[in-house]
């Protein structure tokens, strides 16, 4: 049995996406008033969809679109959302569902339920978006939609533009909204990061659960079902922010291990160090936790070294962190801050400043510091329209060369630095 957890899940203020709609809003107005651009047409997003297993009737479990989610907070697949730019209404189309669905899936739930449920101005169907953006459209001429279309600078793929049968009726601007509203979510208001410490802190205490019941012997995978079954039956978290990693021995040197092909199956020997990272999500908001320890409770010298170099860097770079400062900068200072650690383990010698230049620290610490962090694990906006990442070693893994803000959410992947150079490996 799991340890009692000392949490409660939050409730989460039906306000927070109203609040995120207003965000949006003011934002894209300044960016069209400065563009000498009419304050007229719709925003238009659409939400997710159910997948099924390959050509089976298996449904996958079905999870918001992060864009959808951080505007509309709908749980249900099948929806699209729209925001009149000039009054400030919102507006969600639900799928007409069929008079079986109650047999099989439940209630079919009234439109009224929706709008009050996600606080919105009106609901309408799916298949009458363009009756209803047509009539309610104030501005003169053809109406226009800004829809969401951008490149994740995470993953490189796209965010997938809106598509509802009569579409043509409309201007489309596909430009103009992904920069606008990713910026939006690079700041987090109160009641967001309330969200993501509840998330953060059933993980921690799910990560303090594995560490009590580790032992020799046991699978890398049993770590990671100790991990799912707390968050789960104490936070309500049914999604993990990404697949879980419990890499131990040579699995702890895999960046990202725990994939399907190499599938957290190893089984744990005495002397292992285990790496585990895993993190929660809560109502869309994720979390992202790395730790590590020896299974057998006690740390060798050499494991001691490394485990110290990080944690001298991990301090350093949490003291140094406030508003103004550079992220890229602060990847260096974690940089300096481990090969002075290893030279003065004898693991290096020469000159810290001369191996800075050659980018030696690239060899230890192949990623970059860490990432944004909110709806997605990897948040969006780290590197926004008219920046480029570096192209040296190490800093070209960047995944943000921001100066911080206040109200950021950050993770910084320095635990994880050290477990994959721990030197078993």
């Amino acid at each position: 049995m799991a340890s009692p957890s000392s949490l409660t899940p939050p409730p989460v203020p039906p306000e927070l996406h109203v609040t995120n709609r207003e965000t949006l809003l003011n934002s894209l107005r300044r960016h069209l008033s400065e563009s000498s651009r009419p304050l007229y047409g719709f925003v238009l997003l659409q939400g997710g969809e159910e997948q099924n297993r390959y050509d089976t009737d298996h449904t996958e479990l079905f999870r918001q679109e992060s864009y959808f989610a951080y505007l509309f907070g709908v749980r249900e697949p099948g929806f699209y959302g729209a925001i009149d730019i000039a009054t400030g209404k919102s507006v969600l189309f639900a799928p007409r569902l069929p008079a079986e669905y109650a047999v099989w899936l439940g209630e079919i739930k009234p439109l009224s339920y929706f709008k009050e449920r996600y606080m919105v101005s009106m609901v309408h169907y799916t298949d009458e978006i363009a009756t209803v953006l047509h009539d309610e459209y104030k501005g003169s001429g053809k109406p226009v939609l800004f829809i969401l279309h951008g490149i994740n600078t995470d993953s490189d793929l796209f965010s997938k533009p809106a598509e509802f049968q009569g579409i043509d009726k409309f201007d489309t601007d596909l430009t103009t909204l992904h920069p606008v509203l990713s910026e939006c979510r690079v700041i987090k208001s109160d009641p967001e990061l309330a969200l993501i410490q509840f998330a953060n802190d059933i993980s921690s205490e799910a990560h303090v659960e594995v560490m009590r019941k580790i032992r020799v012997g046991m699978y890398e995978y049993q770590l990671e079902s100790m991990f799912l079954h707390h968050t789960y039956m104490y936070g309500g978290c049914r999604h993990c922010s990404y697949t879980c990693i419990c890499a131990t021995g040579d699995n702890s040197a895999v960046l990202h291990y725990g994939h399907a092909a190499a599938p957290n199956d190893r089984i744990l020997e005495d002397g292992d160090l285990a790496l585990l990272d895993m993190g929660a999500e809560y109502n869309f908001y994720g979390s992202d936790i790395t730790c590590s320890y020896p299974v057998n409770g006690k740390f060798t010298p050499d494991q001691a070294l490394i485990y110290n170099a990080v944690l001298d860097a991990h301090n350093a770079v949490i003291s140094t962190m406030k508003p103004g400062v550079s992220w890229l900068d602060m990847h260096k200072l974690a940089e300096k801050v481990i090969l002075e650690s290893l030279k003065r383990g004898r693991i290096l010698v020469g000159n810290v400043d001369d191996m800075m230049v050659k980018r030696l620290g690239a060899v230890f610490m192949p990623h970059g510091l860490g990432h944004l962090l909110g709806i997605d694990t990897h948040d969006t906006g780290g590197y926004p329209k008219g920046t480029e990442r570096s192209k040296e070693p190490g800093l070209k893994s960047l995944r943000t060369t921001r100066e911080l803000q206040e109200g950021m959410g950050t993770k910084s992947a320095l635990k994880a630095s050290h477990e994959r150079s721990n030197t078993d490996n």
